[in-house]
């Protein structure tokens, strides 16, 4: 019989009440034993450390009063600072040596610690050390009633190197790296950021295809854009703080502070003339027309031009 692991999954949650119940019933249905894996690492047992983000729809009131069902939870609340800092108190308050990261509207399936557990196991036979992490696939849907009957499409395929939506690490490399930038306040990077960080201690990416989360969006609507490109303007000035901590080639393409990204985006949306006001009639038809997806893929067009502009003004705004 082999060691024995002790999981701890990390999730920062705000304002996801509806989403994050589906999230917690998932965890609390996890098949630990496995006949195949006797003679590997075992799994000892899980907690689930929910931070909660400063959350205002009374997340922390339904929970009290539903505890009975999630024995395995947690929970921590801090004022709202953004994941960064949610995971990184995560990270401090967890119990276990290998800590997961999902987030709070990801539904997972039975053998999702098992899955990453085997992972970990064969990795570590392969390297011969712990400098890894497992990275479990995600699946993008708006089903919310039944999440995990998506199939996977191309659109779900994701090269980062290192994620938080689904990744196992042993807790001292997240420690060892110095844990999340908490500067990193508005939507974007911290997780990729710490990827840098992780990839310059030696550590390597283990694909762990069968640890399936299912990623819950609502279905795209006209009335989402103003949000959505609040998020990319966003996205762009976290990403030049990203491009402060490491100004590497890779960086600048990661964050599309390119003159390739500027040439593209601003071809594509005919340097912005294609912008939330000249398609919405053209998206709102699809949208109607039941093809929401569709839809949304068209509006990354100037959803991503909006990124690309708000990169520039905010390195721009570094210089002077």
């Amino acid at each position: 019989m082999g060691e024995s692991v002790f999981f701890s999954v990390v999730i920062p949650t705000y304002n996801r009440q509806p989403i994050l119940e589906k999230c917690l019933k998932a965890l609390e249905r996890q098949q630990l034993n496995n006949v195949e894996t006797v003679d590997a690492t075992s799994i000892q047992g899980y907690e689930v450390v929910l931070v909660d983000d400063g959350s205002t729809d009374g997340t922390l009131e339904w929970l009290e009063t539903n505890k009975s069902e999630f024995p395995h939870v947690r929970t921590f609340r801090q004022n709202h600072q953004g994941p960064a800092a949610a995971r990184n108190l995560g990270v401090e308050k967890a119990l276990g040596d290998t800590i997961i990261f999902i987030d709070s509207d990801l539904v997972v399936t039975e053998n999702f610690l098992l899955a990453h557990n085997s992972a970990l196991v064969q990795g570590k036979k392969r390297l011969g050390s712990d400098r890894f992490f497992t990275y479990g696939a995600v699946i993008n849907t708006c089903n919310f009633d039944n999440p995990t009957a998506e199939p996977y499409k191309l659109t779900d395929f994701s090269a980062a190197f290192f994620a938080t939506g689904n990744v196992a690490i042993s807790k001292h490399w997240l420690e060892e790296a110095g844990l999340f930038d908490t500067r990193f306040q508005l939507y974007g990077w911290e997780d990729l950021e710490l990827g840098v960080r992780l990839k310059q201690l030696g550590l390597k990416l283990v694909k762990c295809p069968a640890a399936i989360g299912y990623h819950w969006h609502p279905p795209f609507s006209l009335e989402q854009i103003p949000r959505l490109i609040d998020k990319e303007i966003q996205r762009g000035r976290m990403g030049v703080l990203f491009y402060q901590k490491h100004p590497t080639w890779e960086v600048r393409m990661m964050i599309q502070m390119t003159w390739l990204h500027r040439l593209l985006w601003g071809i594509l949306s005919l340097n912005g003339a294609l912008n939330e006001r000249t398609l919405a009639p053209f998206l709102r038809w699809l949208i109607n027309s039941g093809k929401s997806q569709l839809a949304l893929e068209i509006a990354r067009v100037f959803l991503n031009w909006y990124n690309v502009k708000g990169v520039y003004e905010a390195y721009g705004e570094i210089g002077e």
